[in-house]
């Protein structure tokens, strides 16, 4: 299939009604499967209070149902919900008056239409973040109330062009509107909504007076989610803003783990020289574990890629990372041709889906507690021969 080629709702509609169906089977019963980092605690799959009762591999919706809906959106959490995901993600950002808004970046430009609005022009500049220059509208130069008067629309819309049927549906939730859906979807369909935070550039905007720690440990608290058994999960790639949640709250935290050379920013500015690298070392998970629950590892960290691009053999991170008490949530799982291992990619079309499941068998198969998902659809359904797989 072309670029220009669009494919049938057919497909779509297909996996999201095995993907729900597959969770409406799966939310009668526990699994009887076997995941590594709960047998460590002597536990069954998915058995035990907060995040140890989560259906293991646990499915993480990526910005919500990313796949299908634009991201950072109520409409893309509630179709995650929809398509069974155990756990929504939010990525928080600030206004200049302080409120969390959930978007991947400050920079706006791609993810909403700023650029159509004649009255916000002149807030158009050129920022370093996190060492990276970026040209565009950001967060923190608006108000909420300014935020608010803008419209959501699809960020890749050249790989996801039904997408943009949504786009201008949504506006940008603040994460505090987050939490009331999440408590008014949870009393609708019976159980908990579990959420998956992350604070975003935390270093950056606390130069600019904007610290997002204090700002959400007060929202968690507000809303019963400061606790260690609440269903939420923190998260950060600067170990130090989950050091700071963990001195505010008690909810459980994840250290997020980008490319093995990388260094946090917040290891960057303290002059801390050691890299993603050294934090994946036996020694270096034992210091995460002294202040985290988890990490959340590119997949890459999991099982590298050859020179070709294609899956080679998995590391010990799992292992190593299990044996210190942490669980896993590697990021991101997408099912189009472009996003997957060149392994499992088929056809010549970048945006056409891929061997997406031959993809998530191989992950799954390491031991991984869970797996952020862009199509947590697709992911579910790949959980669910896992677990048939390991049972049988």
């Amino acid at each position: 299939m072309t670029q220009g080629e669009r494919r049938t709702p057919a497909r779509r509609t297909v996996l999201g009604a095995a993907g729900a169906a597959a969770v409406l089977g799966a939310s009668t019963a526990l699994p009887t499967g076997t995941a590594h980092a709960a047998e460590a605690r002597g536990e069954g799959r998915g058995r035990g209070h907060g995040h140890r009762s989560l259906p293991v591999p646990t499915v993480i919706a990526h910005r919500g149902a990313s796949g299908y809906r634009p991201e950072h959106t109520l409409g893309s959490y509630r179709h995650a919900l929809d398509l069974g995901a155990h756990v929504i993600e939010q990525d928080l950002v600030p206004t200049r008056d302080g409120h969390l808004v959930c978007r991947h970046e400050n920079d706006i430009t791609g993810t909403t239409d700023v650029a159509d609005h004649p009255e916000f022009a002149s807030r158009r500049t050129t920022k370093s973040v996190d060492g990276t220059s970026y040209t565009g509208w950001f967060t923190e130069d608006f108000t909420l109330a300014e935020l608010k008067t803008l419209r959501a629309k699809e960020r890749i819309p050249g790989t996801r062009q039904e997408n943009t049927l949504y786009d201008g549906r949504w506006t940008i939730p603040t994460f505090e509107e987050v939490l009331r859906w999440a408590e008014e979807e949870g009393r609708r369909r019976g159980r908990e909504v579990w959420l998956h935070v992350e604070t975003k550039h935390p270093t950056y905007f606390r130069s600019l007076g904007l610290g997002l720690e204090e700002r959400l440990a007060k929202l968690l608290r507000r809303y019963g989610r400061h606790r260690a058994n609440s269903p939420v999960f923190l998260q950060s790639f600067e170990p130090s803003s989950i050091q700071r949640l963990a001195k505010l709250v008690d909810s459980p935290g994840v250290v997020l783990l980008s490319a093995a050379s990388s260094r946090p920013w917040d290891f960057v500015q303290d002059g801390d020289p050691r890299t993603v690298a050294d934090l994946v070392t036996p020694a270096g998970l034992r210091w995460i574990a002294s202040y985290a629950q988890g990490i959340g590892p590119t997949l890459d960290l999991v099982i590298p890629k050859d020179a070709t691009g294609r899956l080679g053999t998995p590391t010990t991170l799992v292992r190593d990372a299990h044996a210190e008490g942490l669980l896993l949530h590697p990021y991101t799982h997408r099912n189009e041709n472009s996003f997957l291992p060149a392994d499992f990619r088929r056809g010549t079309d970048p945006t056409a889906y891929g061997d997406s499941f031959g993809a998530l068998k191989r992950y799954l198969e390491t031991g991984i507690d869970g797996i952020f998902s862009d199509n947590p659809d697709t992911a579910l359904l790949a959980a669910a021969d896992f677990d048939a797989a390991d049972r049988g």
